[in-house]
């Protein structure tokens, strides 16, 4: 988390600070759930290992996939509103996440003005993350969804020391379809599409991006 959540510089006395306030780190397997809509919130959470992905109940009683988390990303935010989970998260496969009580994190931040700032940040870039979530479920075609999505991801892999052009897809074809706000007919015939065209090659859920600039241009340089 500290360096890719909050990326900063800080003093050997306040890194051993941070690191101190991770509670517990807690083991999941495929498909358990960390937490519910309606569970307490007390802790923000960060990917250690593996990945999660959070879903929120739709009007129409459907899952609606919400955010998909990688290792550094810090996730749990929307219980900071009323002490409540108003989603669900659950394990994209077997994974480690680390929990980091928000009261004592506030604390910290209180004397240590780089991590407030930093704090302030993040949550700057959350808001941002949801604008353009909004902008790709209101102002997109279908393949400018799903190629602005593939981008996402090999931007985030990147940043992490990864293969931006090869990687594998936790969640299903559905859970995209839901992602995106997309059926899974068309999110399987998007895949299907996109290596007909030579800007992809997949293999199950293994994607290697073959034309970076041509899904660029297709996303309309969105990402």
């Amino acid at each position: 988390m500290r360096e890719l959540c909050l990326p900063f510089s800080l003093e050997p006395h306040d890194i051993r600070q941070l690191d101190e306030l991770v509670a517990t780190r807690q083991r999941l397997k495929k498909g358990d759930i960390l937490y519910r809509a309606g569970d307490s919130f007390a802790s923000l959470h960060a990917v250690r290992q593996g990945s999660t992905m959070t879903t929120v109940l739709a009007e129409d009683g459907r899952e609606q996939v919400c955010g998909y988390h990688l290792p550094g990303d810090l996730f749990g935010l929307d219980g900071i509103d009323n002490g409540r989970h108003k989603g669900q998260s659950i394990a994209l496969e077997d994974s480690e996440i680390c929990a980091v009580p928000l009261e004592r994190l506030e604390e910290l931040a209180r004397h240590v003005p780089a991590l407030q700032r930093n704090l302030h940040r993040f949550l700057s870039r959350e808001i941002d993350r949801d604008h353009n979530i909004m902008l790709l479920l209101g102002s997109m075609r279908a393949e400018e969804r799903l190629a602005a999505f593939l981008l996402n991801l090999a931007n985030r892999y990147r940043q992490r020391g990864y293969s931006s052009t090869e990687f594998v897809l936790r969640m299903t074809r559905e859970e995209i379809g839901s992602f995106l706000g997309l059926k899974l007919e068309t999110v399987s015939r998007l895949f299907s599409r996109f290596q007909q065209e030579g800007l992809i090659q997949a293999q199950g859920r293994a994607v290697k991006l073959l034309d970076v600039t041509a899904l660029k241009q297709l996303a309309g340089h969105r990402c």
